[in-house]
């Protein structure tokens, strides 16, 4: 059985908790359920504020200026784009270290409806020199990464999905800032954030029994950016395309734009969040609106080889 991110947070954040006591965790009433284990372990270092993200930013600031690793946890918009003034001014400007941890990315939380949704995370976070953004696509992923850096004196935004890629990656391969080379190929470079990864082996596979062989590069690490590997992979094949679950407007495909702009001859494409996603519905059938599901990723990809 694949392990929920959200459970491996739990858990990852009550074994450190045990040993580390300075490590605290704070929520804005969500999570109570997997979290009791870190509350009897941890007492007086578990704190549920309600629907009150802005204070608990806040409250992170002053913990962390006495010697603290803050823990913050909900909803990401409710934790990015409700907070960010909190953010910048409290840590950003501070440079003060915090673990921000979210749920329900872009439209995880689909039957909600849009005040739920949100894609415009990585474009704000990116604005923090002092910030690292880990996208982790599987429970492993995030265990490592988190004990990896949780310590540091970064703003940690860690973006957690409900949708596990479902790929088997080895622990060795998974290491803080750098890329992972899953599939080797010539006909185009694809780059996979997250989740997506399972659409990338997905498209890779039908290719390939086409003769046609994607590269196939993934990224859990967006910021820092492991630009080397990206740049190699596209110096050679010269057809870049990136498939994210961030708005088009500032996300990744950007960075992957700036990183290749000086290699001569390539040709680019994107998918990602167009503009407000309004509607209900399933996370597939909302990927399929907006064409990040497994046939519209074919479909692009016919037209880039072509």
């Amino acid at each position: 059985m694949i392990k929920k991110l959200r459970q491996q947070f739990a858990d990852s954040v009550t074994d450190i908790g045990k040993k580390d006591k300075n490590l605290i965790v704070l929520v804005s009433d969500i999570s109570h359920e997997i979290l009791k284990p870190f509350a009897k372990a941890c007492p007086g270092r578990y704190y549920n504020l309600g629907i009150c993200e802005q204070a608990i930013v806040n409250m992170a600031a002053g913990l962390k200026k006495v010697g603290f690793y803050p823990v913050l946890h909900t909803i990401a918009p409710f934790l990015i784009e409700r907070c960010y003034e909190q953010i910048k001014l409290d840590f950003g400007y501070q440079n003060l270290g915090v673990n921000l941890v979210s749920v329900g990315g872009t439209y995880d939380y689909s039957k909600l409806g849009c005040s739920h949704h949100c894609y415009s995370d990585f474009a704000l976070m990116n604005q923090f020199s002092n910030c690292n953004i880990i996208v982790p696509g599987s429970a492993l992923e995030f265990k490592i990464l988190f004990k990896s850096i949780y310590k540091k004196n970064k703003i940690n935004y860690f973006r957690l999905t409900e949708n596990p890629h479902q790929v088997l990656i080895k622990s060795t391969d998974i290491r803080f800032g750098r890329g992972i080379k899953i599939k080797k190929g010539n006909s185009l470079t694809l780059v996979a954030v997250g989740s997506k990864l399972k659409e990338a082996i997905q498209a890779y596979n039908y290719f390939a029994s086409k003769k046609k062989y994607i590269e196939v590069l993934y990224y859990h690490t967006l910021k820092p950016f492991d630009k080397d590997l990206l740049r190699s992979s596209v110096k050679k094949n010269k057809r870049l395309l990136v498939i994210e679950e961030f708005s088009k407007k500032g996300g990744f495909f950007s960075e992957c734009l700036n990183a290749t702009k000086d290699i001569k001859n390539v040709f680019y494409e994107n998918i990602g969040i167009d503009s407000f996603v309004q509607d209900y519905g399933t996370y597939d059938q909302l990927n399929s609106r907006t064409g990040l599901d497994l046939d519209s990723l074919k479909k692009k990809i016919f037209k880039i080889i072509k």
